[in-house]
């Protein structure tokens, strides 16, 4: 049975409804709010869109996931499997060559799209120093309550890298017949589902967009991701896109990019409706809290694009060069 998820509080539908027209903070948010000013580990779900639709990228991702027999995966019946045929024993149970000579089938000469998929890739993560177990557990129990008796799945925990993530791998086509659809609603609803099963098992976890946070850098794929989240990675993209603003400030200017302005009034209209919280909590008696939603918004870092942002590095990193390089007195 699939529990109602809870609501992701967002500081500006709160403030949009206007003087006299605001209900009362429930609880609940309230108690996400004290999780996001005082900002408490946001959890991480992606999904992994690559190698999706043919049997052969399945398998090589069970593969992946279980490196290649040394790690164990959980099926959705709890049942551990390890080793090297784990990939053609999932692929045989979950009927997937079934499901691809129907995609397939499905595929005529004026229909030219790619073939349906098979699975979803879904990655659960933490940041380092997270109990690995009960990360573990956590997607456990969100699984069973979103894909239990429907979706067919697997996953396996990663503890090879400082932060703790599990892959979990889903059947797209359910038991009955219907295809699982991921929209960004669902994404939230899992990351809301994903931090409520950590607090269970007692991991401070909090979920809340990062507009919410602040945020202003753009989400990345998961190649351009994990080198900038690595420090013994190399990203390329990253290292051209500094090439590129380096010699801009060479030349003494730096282009203003299409998306500031916007970039500018989202950060106003944020910062306009956390301090709307900010009075409601007040009002509600809640003064400690509401000095924190001060604090928490005049720390928010400034509402730079990935270019300034790439500047102000540059810029910190020249001024720390020249002060290494300065005679000693």
């Amino acid at each position: 049975m699939t529990t109602r998820s809870e609501p992701i509080f967002d500081p500006l539908s709160f403030a949009r409804r206007g003087p006299g027209r605001r209900e009362p903070l429930t609880p609940t948010q309230i108690a996400q709010i004290e999780r996001t000013v005082g900002r408490t580990p946001e959890v991480m779900v992606k999904v992994l869109p690559k190698g999706t639709n043919s049997l052969q990228s399945v398998k090589n991702h069970i593969g992946y996931i279980g490196r290649r027999g040394k790690v164990e995966l959980t099926s959705d019946d709890d049942e551990k499997l390890q080793g090297k045929g784990v990939a053609d024993q999932l692929v045989a149970d979950w009927d997937l060559e079934l499901d691809s000579l129907r995609g397939k089938s499905d595929l005529t000469a004026s229909n030219k799209k790619s073939a349906p998929k098979l699975v979803h890739k879904v990655l659960f993560s933490m940041p380092p120093g997270t109990d690995p177990g009960k990360v573990l557990t956590a997607v456990k129990n969100l699984c069973r309550e979103e894909f239990g008796l429907k979706h067919r799945y697997a996953m396996a925990l990663h503890t090879d890298e400082p932060h703790p993530h599990v892959h979990v791998l889903v059947k797209a086509m359910s038991e009955q017949g219907e295809r699982l659809n991921i929209r960004k609603a669902t994404l939230r609803k899992w990351r809301s589902r994903f931090a409520h099963h950590l607090r269970q098992e007692g991991i401070s976890a909090n979920a809340t967009d990062r507009f919410v946070r602040g945020a202003t850098m753009s989400q990345k794929i998961d190649g351009i991701y994990r080198p900038m989240r690595d420090s013994w990675r190399i990203s390329t993209h990253m290292q051209n896109r500094e090439q590129l603003v380096a010699a801009e400030l060479l030349n003494g200017a730096l282009r203003v990019e299409s998306g500031k302005s916007k970039l500018v009034q989202t950060r106003k209209d944020l910062v306009r409706g956390w301090r709307t919280v900010s009075d409601a909590l007040a009002t509600a008696g809640q003064m400690e809290l509401a000095r924190q939603v001060v604090r928490f918004v005049d720390q928010l870092s400034p509402a730079q694009t990935e270019k300034e942002q790439i500047a102000a590095r540059l810029r910190a990193n020249r001024k720390a060069r020249d002060r290494e390089n300065e005679p000693a007195r």
